[in-house]
This record gives structure tokens, C-alpha cells and sequence, in this order.
């Protein structure tokens, strides 16, 4: 995670407008203050700016969603009331000079319904045209050549880059710091002595001018292709919607995240005065973003110490953190206590380059069984960690535990992290990843494509087939002999038994529970032994009440779920307090029920808590999953956050209080 910027509250030198008499305009210079030159039926007026931005779609946003909203548009007054703006939120195009004067007269609330709406208590948001808003600049003017999207805070009547700036610093505090209650403008609106809420070119500001420009470029480098190829289409003017709330707040947070890293830039490249930087020419950071905000897996609790196991007793022992750019793009996990590596889990994330939002089951559930655990958990800190490299098609695992030792063979060259990595995995495409660990021959995982549970089933078809649900069969091969160490392998392709649920007619409630819909037979193997199982799913459409028993029918969601398969680990239970003579286990999943509150399609196939067991029967297809939490080996539950909640609480420690 990046800096947050610090955060120093000196007095502000504001320019305001006649000084103790009545105006009939507003300051366009910073922060306008109650009682201080405004008076009604004036415009709110004021300016956007990198330079003086002309032809630039600028509104008041009323409603909170950093997107224009045209009429009818009903606001909540403070009294409870509704009142209905007809013509929507005030709009205008910015004329010479980045002027704007907004038409507030619909604010004036009749007084049998409650007080007037004060344009002072909405934020200012303004959008830049790509090939339509020009910038006045000392050579003339400019047009922009991609779009950009500012903001201001309530108050506030110069948009810029850097208003926008002092605004997100200010929503990500209150985000984070809710006792604090509302923070005020100016609380984040300075920025080492430099006053975020001014306008610099009237100021003749050369720094915050060079600040405003790079970050200018940031922000437009982060709008979508196909937002910004609309906005130059020849009838868009800008009030056409195209993001969500929850995207324009990711771009919000994702400036505060990276301006201190295009400020250093800046100040690096003013050895000959601010003036004089060009910022075109700076290698400014890249930084791609997931405005669709996914819902990602941010920790899992693993509980499995026990002097003796499986057991009712279980105690943590591990607890993995992941690790998330402003894509959404997984960097790292790490574990305090003991993690377990899992082979075929690291193919899966190959296979979607690192983008857990495009695996419908994010991570599948692995847990170290070491006698360590416990003790290592209980000293806090972090133990292990896996972190990514995409670009070079690397990923590193480190440990400074003794974990796996006897499982693995795995020492640490030192008992600190950041060190040489106990295990280097690498890919050249997405056929393969190759396992080198120092002293130990090579080992090299590929899936079994022509035994993937996806191939043929009608279930597939009818999904949404971005993301990626299934368990594809593998092997697992040593160099030294090309041996097969492990595979799973389905009986046959696009084979399984396909039912429905065995339900009475008159219980329809019970459809909420799992229940096996689909079975496919596998084969693994460990070495020369070898049985066969099978992985239980539930594959089938959802809505409550159902649909097929006469209900009206919710939203539908697409239910696709691992609900129990069997895994063959004999080095795990080849240790002493593991009660496992075949070495053959078994994960039973839990996700949230169907009738749950908030549950939607992205997160219906989530996973929330995850057993692992002794192998058992198989259930019968058509027959719900009756099993129970008892007696396990291993015992998960799983966290996930928005994309947006996840980055505003990776700030959360860098905010001074």
C-alpha cells in the first residue's frame, strides 16, 4: 500500500469576497464561508481548473453518486421530507477563463414542505471532454486530449486536481475514522504549506500548478477506453451516466494512494523551478483499476491445533492476510503461523493472471496441519508469505518456520522473511507452473484440460462464463525420473450424474440448503496408490420464493458450488498427532444460504467456512448435504471485503490522527 499523504492543519489564507457586506456573487477562490458573499437568487459561481478549463460539464451533485442526474431527481430534506428537483441536479458547460454559474433557483423549497437545499452543503463535481474542453494555456488553447473527472467539497467552488485531492483525503478519513464525525474541508485541505482549496493560476503558483498538471495525467490514465472514447462521441456533452458511485469513489481513493508518488516525481524534475517541469515527460506510475469494485477474499482463520486430530476442539493456528493492487490484482498472502502452499490453488491463479474476482470460488481451502501452529499464531507477527510477480511470470514463497520440514523438506536459510525464497514457482504460458525448491528436484504442475467437470455441462452454458468455477483435473510431475507424485483426474469428460433436488412438493423452503446437483467422478493418486471419488456440486438457478412451487420469484441467482471433494495427502498424515491411515481427506464447504440478507450473485458462490475430514460416502445426487460441523482436522472461515473498503482500510493506519 502506498503513503497517505500527511496531514498538517495550518490556518488557511483564504480570499473572500466583500468583507463584511452582502454580495450577490460567490468567491471563486476556495472555500466559501456562511454569511460571507452569498445572497440569494444569485448562481453559484466558480471555477474549473488545470489551467482554466473552457467547455467542461460541471454540476452540483445532490445525490452522492459523483454522476450527473438529470430530472426528475427527488432529494431528502432534513426534515424528512422529499422534494423533487424537476430539471435534476444544477448543471452548466464552463465558459473563458473555467467559469461556471450554476442555476440554483430550484433549491428554493417551499416553505410548507421545509428550508431551502444551500448549494454549499453538495459537493462540485466537473468532467472533461475529451477533444471538447480546451485548456487556456500561455500558448493558446489546448484541447483535452483524454478525459478527466474532478471534484470538490461542499463549499468549495474552484475544482481542480488538487481540490479533488484535499476532497478524497477527506472522505477516506471519515470513512476510517467515524468517531472523529464530519471532518471539515479544510482539515485536509493543506498539504506541507500548500493550500489545496486555491486557484493557482490566479495565484501564480508554479508548484501546485505542476502538481495539478501531473496529476492530471494520472487521473485521466485511470478512466475506462470506452468511457473516455463515449465522451468524445459527437453527442455526448457529459450528463450521460456511465459510472457507479462505487467507481468514481475507487478513482477518488486511488489518487490520494498514488499523489505523493507523482508529487516526488514533480519535485525531482523541478531542478530549474517548477515552472519549467513538463510533466509529459515523467514516467508517472501505472496504476490499472477495477471499477467494477469485485467483493475479494481478504483473510482467512484457519483453526487446527489439537494434541490429537480430527477433534471437536479445535484451536487457531493460522491466519492468512491477501494482499490486493487497485485492480483487484492479488500481490501477496501472507500468514501468521503456518500457511500450506497449495500446488493446483497457485494454477488456478495463474490461470486469471491473479484476478481473484474472476474466480467464481476465490481461494480454495488449504490448512497446515504442523504441531508449530499454535505456538507461532500465538506470537503474532507474520511467519510466511507468497508474494507475485505478474510481469515476470514469478511467484516466491518464504518462510522462517519450520512448517514443513517434514512434509515438504522445506528450512529457511535464515528465521527472518525477505530473505532467499524457500520456493520459487514459474510459468512460461498458462499450461504449466514449475516448482523449484534449492536442493530438491524440480516439480512441475499441469492441468488435465480434457478432464475439466466444465467440458459439456448445460450448467456452464448458462453461466456466466467470465469467471471461472471449476476444479480442473492435474498432475503433478518430478524431473527427477518424470514421475507422476499426485493427480486428480475426472472419470470422464463432460460425464457426471446431472439431478434436481429431491424436495417435497409442499417444503419449498427447503431449496435454501445445498444440495448435490451434479456428481463427477475422479481418480486420484499419490505415488502408486490410487482410489476413486467423486466432487460434489451444486450447479442450479435460485430464487425466493422458488419459482417452480408458485412463489412470484426474486432475483435469480446462479448457483454454482464446490460443495465437498476429496484430497490425498499422505505427508500430512504422516504426522504424529494425525489420526489418518490412507492419507485421504476430504473439504466440506459452507456458503451463505440462499434466502440470506444481502447475498447477490457475486457473492452467493463465496465461501464461508470450509472442514476438512476424514474421506467418507459420497452423497447421493439429488439429496441435500446433511453433514454437519464436528469432529475435523482443520476448520476455515473466510473474510471478504468491496474492493473500495478493502484500500480505505489499507490507509487506515497511514491517517494521523
Amino acid at each position: 500500500m502506498k503513503r497517505l499523504l500527511s496531514l498538517s492543519v495550518p490556518l488557511l489564507t483564504l480570499a473572500l469576497a466583500g468583507c463584511g457586506e452582502d454580495s450577490d456573487q460567490l468567491p471563486v477562490d476556495g472555500r466559501d464561508f456562511d454569511g460571507v458573499g452569498y445572497s440569494k437568487p444569485a448562481p453559484y459561481s466558480g471555477r474549473v481548473i488545470d489551467g482554466y478549463l473552457r467547455n467542461a460539464r460541471v454540476w452540483l451533485d445532490l445525490d452522492g453518486d459523483g454522476q450527473y442526474s438529470e430530472g426528475p431527481l427527488e432529494v431528502s430534506l432534513a426534515n424528512g421530507e422529499t422534494y423533487t428537483l424537476a430539471n435534476g441536479e444544477p448543471t452548466a458547460m464552463t465558459v473563458a477563463g473555467g467559469r461556471f454559474d450554476l442555476d440554483i433557483s430550484e433549491l428554493d423549497v417551499p416553505g410548507t414542505l421545509g428550508k431551502d437545499l444551500d448549494p454549499r452543503d453538495y459537493p462540485l463535481y466537473a468532467l472533461a471532454l475529451p477533444g471538447k474542453t480546451v485548456e487556456e494555456t500561455r500558448h493558446g488553447e489546448v484541447p483535452v486530449a483524454r478525459a478527466f473527472l474532478m471534484s470538490a467539497s461542499p463549499g468549495v467552488t474552484n475544482v481542480t486536481p488538487l481540490t479533488t485531492l484535499a476532497r478524497y483525503r477527506a472522505v477516506v478519513g471519515n470513512s476510517i475514522s467515524p468517531k472523529l464525525g464530519l471532518i471539515p474541508p479544510e482539515r485536509f485541505a493543506d498539504l506541507n504549506g500548500l493550500n489545496l482549496l486555491n486557484d493557482y493560476v490566479l495565484a501564480s503558483d508554479d508548484r501546485a500548478h505542476a502538481y495539478a498538471r501531473a496529476l492530471v495525467r494520472f487521473m485521466a490514465s485511470q478512466i475506462p477506453d470506452d468511457y473516455n472514447a463515449f465522451l468524445a462521441e459527437s453527442g455526448s456533452d457529459g450528463k450521460q451516466r456511465f459510472l457507479t458511485e462505487e467507481s468514481v469513489r475507487l478513482l477518488g481513493i486511488s489518487l490520494v494512494q498514488n499523489a505523493a508518488e507523482v508529487m516526488d516525481l514533480v519535485d525531482a524534475a523541478a531542478t530549474g523551478g517548477y515552472a519549467n517541469v513538463d510533466v509529459d515527460t515523467l514516467a508517472l506510475p501505472v496504476v490499472p483499476i477495477e471499477l467494477s469494485n469485485p467483493v475479494l477474499l481478504t483473510a482467512v482463520k484457519v483453526s487446527a491445533d489439537n494434541s490429537k486430530l480430527p477433534s471437536r476442539d479445535l484451536s487457531p493456528s493460522a491466519e492468512l492476510f491477501f494482499d490486493y493492487s487497485e485492480g483487484g490484482q492479488l500481490l501477496s498472502v501472507s500468514s501468521r503461523g503456518c500457511m500450506d502452499p497449495s500446488l493446483p490453488e497457485l494454477m488456478r491463479l495463474v490461470q486469471v493472471d491473479g484476478y481473484m474476482g474472476l474466480l467464481q470460488t476465490q481461494w480454495l481451502p488449504s490448512a497446515s496441519l504442523s504441531d508449530q501452529g499454535q505456538e507461532l499464531y500465538e506470537q503474532g507477527g507474520t511467519h510466511e508469505q507468497i508474494v507475485f510477480d505478474w510481469e515476470k511470470k514469478r511467484a516466491y514463497f518464504d518462510t522462517e518456520t519450520l512448517c514443513h520440514k517434514d512434509t515438504q523438506g522445506i528450512e529457511p536459510e535464515i528465521t527472518e522473511l525477505e530473505g532467499s525464497p524457500e520456493i520459487v514457482w514459474s510459468w512460461a504460458d498458462k499450461t504449466a507452473v514449475v516448482e523449484s525448491v534449492p536442493g530438491l528436484p524440480d516439480r512441475t504442475i499441469s492441468f488435465l484440460v480434457e478432464h475439466s467437470p466444465a467440458e459439456g455441462s448445460e450448467v456452464m452454458e448458462e453461466a456466466d462464463k467470465s469467471k471461472r468455477s471449476w476444479v480442473s483435473g492435474y498432475r503433478v510431475e518430478s524431473e527427477a525420473g518424470g514421475e507422476v507424485e499426485r493427480a486428480v483426474a475426472f472419470l470422464e469428460a463432460g460425464s457426471g450424474d446431472v439431478c434436481t433436488p429431491k424436495n417435497p412438493d409442499d417444503d419449498p423452503a427447503v431449496l435454501e440448503n445445498p444440495y448435490v446437483t451434479r456428481l463427477f467422478g475422479v481418480t486420484l493418486s499419490e505415488g502408486p496408490v490410487s482410489y476413486e471419488s467423486a466432487y460434489e456440486y451444486d450447479f442450479r438457478s435460485y430464487s425466493e420464493p422458488p419459482l417452480e412451487h408458485g412463489g412470484e420469484g426474486g432475483p435469480e441467482l446462479n448457483v454454482q458450488r464446490l460443495l465437498k471433494y476429496p484430497v490425498q495427502n499422505s505427508a500430512a498424515a504422516s504426522l504424529g498427532r494425525v489420526d489418518s491411515e490412507s492419507g485421504a481427506f476430504r473439504w466440506n464447504l459452507t456458503y451463505p444460504r440462499l434466502n440470506q440478507d444481502g447475498v447477490t450473485e457475486e457473492t452467493v458462490n463465496h465461501i464461508q467456512q470450509a472442514e476438512l475430514k476424514r474421506a467418507g460416502n459420497t452423497t447421493a445426487c439429488g439429496e441435500p448435504v446433511q453433514e454437519r460441523s464436528g469432529v475435523a482436522y482443520a476448520q476455515l472461515s473466510y473474510e471478504y471485503k468491496t474492493l473500495t473498503d478493502y484500500l480505505i482500510d489499507g490507509l487506515e493506519g497511514e491517517v494521523s490522527e
